[in-house]
């Protein structure tokens, strides 16, 4: 309960004093790219029970002769690129803090695609909330391997406490400063997660 009452006063508080730059980056964004200004993508949350997450568009909807999404690499826009070094895409994501489908900290939500991909130990990332941002994401975020990364994310569940997110949150601070771990080695963005080989 005590965690929950955190998300929620930090995250209205954040919301508040910082709607000021919520509302240039989303006219910016709406500048760069059109309608819409956010993104918005079903994600599992607790208990891999999906929501929608919203943050701010990076990349543009360019598909191939196919009707495929071209690569990241190819979509992503120089705007995008400041949003994501920066994390000011992720902060529409306190509206899903406040409404209680995230948390401040916790695993990242990755895709619905992923979940018959984990394995057992690796699902019980979903055991709690997903974050906004989380231990492997003090820890390496995305410049990862995968294995190392849900293992984090597990290790947190293990061993989650209120002070334990106060430290993560300091942490954060300066993982954000430093533009530390933003993409996957060789990726414009995120590599995909493919699970175990059979």
């Amino acid at each position: 309960m005590l965690k929950r009452l955190f998300d929620i006063v930090v995250s209205l508080i954040a919301l508040i004093v910082l709607s000021p730059v919520l509302l240039f980056t989303l006219l910016a964004v709406r500048r760069s790219l059109g309608k819409p200004a956010l993104f918005r993508q079903i994600r599992p949350g607790k208990g891999g029970m999906p929501f929608e997450l919203v943050k701010f568009r990076s990349m543009t909807s360019e598909r191939d002769a196919a009707g495929n999404l071209l690569p990241d690499e190819f979509r992503i826009t120089p705007l995008g690129h400041k949003l994501r070094s920066s994390s000011l895409d992720e902060l529409p994501e306190l509206w899903n803090v406040l409404k209680g489908e995230m948390s401040l900290v916790g695993p990242r939500p990755l895709l619905m695609e992923y979940l018959p991909r984990y394995d057992t130990r690796q699902y019980r990332r979903h055991d709690v909330r997903p974050g906004i941002t989380g231990w492997a994401q003090v820890h390496g975020r995305n410049a990862l391997p995968w294995p190392q990364r849900l293992e984090h994310d597990v290790w947190y569940v293990e061993n989650q406490s209120f002070w334990l997110d106060l430290k993560i949150l300091a942490m954060t601070v300066h993982t954000v400063l430093i533009r530390e771990g933003i993409n996957s080695p060789g990726h414009a963005t995120v590599d995909q997660f493919r699970g175990h080989p059979k």
